[in-house]
């Protein structure tokens, strides 16, 4: 059999002999998970079905997913290239049941499939078990041992019991439960029992049946779930290698289009070669050059299978969680590619093709757009590439340093060994191979300490630091549902005018309550009837306000969360108590007509993006909420001045045309035809979608789909509140736009009141830059100051920042063209940066307290900026007699600041001792006095007054 057919069988067997609704795998890269950096089982997209947080209209399905192990609680990647059967990216063949079949039905229907369908010799198969789990009450499985012996036939001798290796858990958290798996032995004389669960690769695991009977908390109790569920996964490079007779993963046809495209690029040929273990073995590797080099070919074959999934399904390489992961991913690749097979030049990026063309018949989202999956390689491997080279060198200097030091037994230093990973992407195989070439160790503890620390970086980007009021466990859903209390109606969401509800749960993070008091120290979360309070979803944050309750219990809330179907109201509660059972009133917060705003502008400037920088704008992420809109989309380099431009333009355009916003929910199938209708990449949407079109009433998008017209509105899937007209958003400013990682940009923008407030800072500026643009150049420091300042302001529009920061660069220009000239001139110019530096040298660290002579306050002030423009940390005082006056300027940094040392403090204090006063803002202030003869003492004041900070 193929691949393909095998692929095919499985599928066909379970939907068609038993039931099955067929489901798509889901995206590689997790979109509604935060607690995964991949998805690294078939499970993860069902995993609020096994919760008990939402119900499908099918209690069977089956699939093939995408899976991605590299990081995280299962990582595979140091295992690949050395292993037989492991991979980062593999597919997981799956069947399932919700609350359907269990234990008998899983294991009859393996059963069937393996012995009678694919007629696998039947001696040759052994099972495991769950040997129980005491402390955590979870008892030996003989339920399914049973079930294999007495209704499969399998002998007692071939019935093994394990004890984690037989509990799986998707993570540190979730669904889990006691595992059967299925073993295939293919030693020549069927006496492979003994290496069940073991190294040996002629015994090895192809399908596991889970149990999902419970749920691992975070402190790591378990509890009960209410239903019973099956989660299979057999691997199918496995089930291939088994049932094509191969010898490893690698051998199995749908490797063979990867070795005839290195052996083009190479002149290699891929010979099959792997070592005795899993384990690097340096003084093996290096006696064996086909050795290194079949290792080089499985490594850059499986690496781009899951660089290729991973980038068509959103994810981008970055120094930051799973991007971090696949960049070392895509390092690994390049570095063997190069070390072992000659690859010089950027090569990798043109092995997508290969994953195109083998794989995009099952997964036909490969062929989408594979150009920019290209795209993003070739660009990491070329900066690589630079970086390799540089990595050599720094692995030659090390080992020079590291022989001087002990020409015996020489040991390159677990930091260096660190950083030739971390930073140029060796792997500590590769350091390791290389110091054994040259009769050198690694201190490989070292290394390891570092290690954890940056494999902890990575798992912080699938943490999620929500507590336990925000989710509800499925033993709490259970009771919920078993008091008859039905999920909350939150259809009025939409509006917010203040409504009648009433109280039927109190969950306080560990159980449900039947009342609280004011005195209670912790927030608590209310579930009400029905509320038009707004849970955060889709990138709307959710609304906050308050529920006052019979009896005058006032409860603030500061987050809405939705779980499971109910809606919790979290916060704290103000005065009185709150009974379960109350009635209420409920009013949405004012903060929810701001939002609004930023929501529909959302819409808008993601219309406008497409429109002017064309297709390749998708959304990557938002936020919304009452004080900004944040939006990530896919484009590639900086938005220039004009294209920003161009977007407020076309989105305040929208805007004055008062459309109204229509929102109506359609058949999601039918909405997709919509022309230029925008969906959320990897989003899930249910049978009816809600459709958000601002201009165009959704019936006449259903109506006629295909019409040319659409393409001049905003259409979307969205389920988030907007307002009713885009005359209520009033105007739209983009205040910032930057990158977020490869090929992603964000924009930060403002809509409403705050857009409004954000251009008269604009025009402030825009005046600011006019007046000092004709301002004397004796002025100008000052002048720059101040713009600096001013186009320093979160909300100024990202226009006028650029704008300030080019009329800042054309003042620099004229002020050192007016220096030269009064150098040149003889009229007592002065080099303020060479005085700055003199100074700095001198107070090493300390506060800067001297006197000028021959200065005047402009010149002084060059001085204070010069030196605020060289160092981050600072405290000056400057003193000097300007016309027969006693003139002091002092500048403080922040840090300084929050230790109490204030500029205007301090040059009051000082001028007091030359008879006079002064003052200003924290950071800068100047003061006079009539003595300048007491200069030189006002000064040892100042000294003395900063040396108590």
């Amino acid at each position: 059999m193929t691949s393909a057919e095998i692929r095919k069988a499985f599928i066909e067997f379970f939907v068609q002999k038993h039931g099955h609704t067929f489901v798509p795998s889901s995206l590689v890269v997790p979109v509604d998970d935060p607690t995964l950096l991949f998805t690294n089982a078939g499970m993860n997209q069902f995993k609020p079905i096994f919760l008990g947080q939402e119900k499908r209209d099918y209690t069977r399905a089956v699939n093939t997913q995408k899976c991605i192990r590299a990081g995280g609680k299962h990582n595979d990647l140091d295992d690949v290239g050395r292993s037989r059967r492991h991979h980062t990216f593999f597919e997981m063949l799956g069947n399932w049941s919700f609350g359907d079949y269990f234990k008998r039905g899983a294991i009859e229907m393996s059963w069937e499939l393996l012995t009678k369908v694919w007629k696998l010799d039947l001696d040759r198969i052994h099972v495991s078990c769950f040997e129980g789990d005491e402390a955590n009450g979870v008892p030996r499985d003989e339920e399914s041992a049973e079930i294999w012996h007495s209704v499969c036939g399998v002998p007692r001798d071939h019935i093994h019991y394990f004890g984690k290796d037989n509990f799986w858990e998707m993570g540190d958290t979730g669904p889990c439960g006691p595992c059967t798996e299925i073993y295939y032995d293919r030693t020549p004389d069927k006496t492979g029992g003994a290496h069940v669960n073991g190294e040996d690769p002629r015994v090895m695991e192809i399908w596991n049946n889970v149990f999902i009977q419970y749920n691992r908390n975070a402190d790591r109790s378990l509890v009960t779930l209410p239903s019973q569920h099956v989660d299979t996964g057999m691997g199918f490079e496995r089930i291939a290698q088994v049932l094509q007779d191969k010898q490893s993963n690698y051998d199995i046809d749908l490797f063979d289009p990867f070795w005839a495209r290195l052996r083009e690029l190479s002149g290699h040929t891929y010979s099959g070669l792997f070592p005795k273990t899993n384990a690097t073995d340096p003084a093996a590797e290096a006696a064996s050059p086909g050795l290194r080099k079949d290792i080089a070919f499985r490594v850059i074959a499986d690496h781009i299978r899951c660089l290729t999934f991973a980038l068509t399904d959103g994810a981008t390489p970055s120094n930051e969680g799973r991007g971090y992961v696949l960049r070392r991913i895509l390092r690994r690749a390049v570095r063997f590619g190069r070390q072992q097979l000659e690859l010089k030049d950027p090569f990798l990026y043109t092995l997508v093709d290969v994953v195109v063309d083998s794989m995009g018949d099952a997964f036909p989202e490969l062929k989408r757009d594979p150009s920019r999956v290209k795209e993003l390689i070739k660009d990491e491997e070329v900066g690589f590439g630079r970086t390799l080279d540089r990595g050599i060198a720094l692995f030659d200097d090390a080992a020079t340093r590291a022989t001087s030091r002990d020409r015996q037994g020489a040991i390159i230093p677990g930091e260096d060994a660190f950083k030739l990973y971390d930073t140029f992407g060796f792997p500590i195989d590769l350091t390791t191979i290389m110091a054994t070439e040259r009769g050198m160790m690694v201190d490989l503890v070292g290394y390891e300490k570092l290690m954890e620390e940056a494999r902890e970086k990575a798992r912080a980007g699938g943490k999620t630091g929500d507590s336990s009021l925000v989710t509800l466990p499925p033993a709490v859903l259970d009771q919920l549902r078993q008091r008859g209390i039905a999920p909350t109606d939150d259809l009025p969401k939409y509006g917010y005018e203040q409504m009648r509800s009433k109280v039927v749960a109190i969950w306080d993070g560990n159980e449900l309550v039947d009342s609280i008091k004011t005195d209670a120290e912790l927030p608590v979360a209310l579930i009400l009837d029905r509320t038009n309070f707004y849970a955060e979803m889709g990138g709307q944050v959710g609304d906050v306000g308050r529920i006052v309750t019979a009896g005058g219990g006032s409860f603030d809330v500061d987050a809405t969360r939705a779980v499971g179907g109910y809606v919790l109201h979290i916060g704290r509660l103000l005065n009185s108590e709150i009974i379960v059972g109350k009635a209420a009133g409920v009013t949405v917060g004012l903060a929810r007509v701001a939002t609004q705003h930023h929501h529909t502008a959302t819409h808008l400037a993601n219309w406008a993006l497409r429109e002017v920088l064309g297709e390749g704008v998708q959304q990557k992420g938002s936020l919304v909420d009452a004080t900004k809109l944040r939006y990530d989309f896919s484009h590639n380099k900086s938005l220039t001045d004009d294209e920003i431009a161009k977007v407020e333009a076309l989105t305040n355009e929208q805007i004055d045309k008062k459309l109204p916003v229509h929102a109506t929910e359609a058949p999601q199938e039918q909405a997709l035809k919509i022309n230029s209708l925008r969906a959320v990449f990897g989003e899930k949407y249910p049978p009816m979608v809600r459709v958000v079109s601002i201009g165009a009433p959704v019936e006449d998008l259903i109506q006629s789909p295909d019409k040319s017209d659409w393409r001049g509105y905003s259409i979307e899937f969205c389920g988030g509140t907007h307002v009713a007209n885009t005359e209520e958003i009033g105007e739209f400013v983009i205040t910032s736009e930057e990158s977020v990682s490869k090929g992603i940009r964000r924009i930060v923008a403002l809509a409403g009141l705050a857009a409004s407030a954000a251009s008269e800072l604009a025009a402030h500026l825009y005046a600011e830059i006019a007046s000092a643009t004709n301002a004397p150049e004796a002025d100008i420091p000052a002048r720059i100051t101040m713009l600096q300042r001013q186009a320093g302001a979160d909300n100024m529009p990202l226009r006028a920042k650029r704008r300030a920061q080019q009329a800042v660069l054309e003042l620099q220009a004229k002020y050192k063209a007016f220096e030269k000239s009064q150098k040149q001139q003889g009229v007592g110019s002065i080099d303020a940066g060479a005085i700055a530096e003199d100074l700095i040298a001198k107070a090493a660290g300390a506060p800067m307290v001297a006197k000028l002579d021959g200065v005047n306050e402009d010149q002084i002030r060059s001085v204070t900026d010069s030196i605020r423009a060289k160092v981050s940390t600072y405290a000056v005082m400057l003193g000097a007699a300007v016309d027969d006056k006693a003139v002091f300027v002092a500048v403080v940094s922040d840090d300084l600041i929050k230790k109490g040392l204030k500029a205007g403090d301090w040059v009051r204090e000082t001028s007091k001792i030359a008879a006079g006063g002064g003052g200003g803002r924290p950071n800068h202030a100047q003061g006079s006095g009539k003595d300048p003869s007491k200069i030189d003492e006002a000064l040892e004041k100042a000294r003395s007054f900063a040396a108590a900070f």
